[in-house]
């Protein structure tokens, strides 16, 4: 398990690789982004893209299913996102396209209203074989701290009648 304390700024974490195949691309997108250069090989070869792209959302959500399978996502309660922040997709993503994401710690701090955890920046970097940036975000997420601040101890009951 990892913790709060166990993440300092400039840690690195690598996923392993997944290539992604076309029935895969096709198939996400005619489910959640049904769009032509997404889903229609010969159309897409028309459009902006020149060629079948996955959806941008397709990459963001394979790219948190590897940072599930970095050492970062071993984390005490979860890779709890609180925000998303600069997502951009500068390269399309390819149906044989192997993606792999490296997650830097950019800064860390507690949380002022729960003291038994954290907020620590990330930002995420999904490449390709070619070392391309696929798609690059920077996140907040929730941590807990392994170290409970302790609490003001209450005087026993008994101590207030003495």
């Amino acid at each position: 398990m990892l913790y709060f304390e166990d993440l300092k700024a400039g840690q690195l974490f690598h996923s392993p690789t997944h290539v992604l195949s076309e029935d895969e691309l096709i198939g996400f997108a005619r489910q959640y982004d049904p769009q032509y250069f997404h889903t229609d090989p010969q159309r897409a070869a028309d459009s902006l893209f020149g060629g079948l792209a996955a959806s941008g959302w397709q990459t963001s959500s394979l790219s948190m299913r590897l940072v599930t399978q970095t050492e970062l996502g071993k984390m005490a309660n979860g890779l709890i996102g609180m925000q998303i922040d600069k997502m951009r997709w500068p390269q399309p993503t390819r149906a044989g396209d192997a993606l792999r994401v490296t997650v830097e710690v950019l800064d860390k701090r507690r949380s002022n209203s729960q003291p038994g955890f954290g907020v620590v920046k990330v930002r995420w970097t999904t490449v390709n074989q070619r070392d391309e940036v696929a798609m690059q975000l920077e996140c907040s997420i929730w941590a807990q701290c392994r170290a409970q601040p302790q609490a003001e101890e209450a005087p026993h009951p008994a101590a207030q009648h003495a």
